[in-house]
């Protein structure tokens, strides 16, 4: 089965190499005008649909920079309003901290502490002679 099989004896002569002859096709030549009227076909089709790619980018450009101009707005709002966003939430989370919620009343209201007194600060450039 998987047994090492002896070599053959160098005595017996191989099997010689048929050669076998293929028929030749006729080959057909083209004339060269007939391959010079392909190549110009061929760069006269490739001419047309890049002329036709360049005009579609051409005309696409005005679009694509009024559309950067407007990302560029919406980005520029966008940080405003995160900015507005993150003073609110400060503002929101000091309103419910019980720590500071007389500073937040006196903030919002006429109401003083009835343990302080207030204090009004006169210009004495503006003051009374009676």
């Amino acid at each position: 089965m998987n047994a090492i099989q002896p070599p053959r004896p160098t005595g017996q002569p191989l099997e010689p190499h048929r050669k076998v002859r293929r028929t030749q096709r006729p080959q057909r030549r083209h004339s060269y005008s007939a391959v010079a009227g392909e190549t110009t076909a061929k760069l006269v089709v490739n001419l047309v649909i890049s002329a036709a790619a360049l005009t579609g980018l051409i005309q696409l450009l005005p679009y694509h920079l009024s559309q950067q101009g407007k990302l560029r707005e919406v980005s520029a709002e966008v940080k405003r309003t995160e900015t507005r966003v993150n003073s609110l939430r400060t503002d929101f989370s000091r309103s419910f901290d019980p720590g500071q919620a007389k500073s937040v009343m006196h903030e919002q209201s006429y109401r003083v502490d009835p343990t302080q007194r207030q204090i009004v600060w006169q210009d004495p450039s503006t003051k009374d002679d009676h």
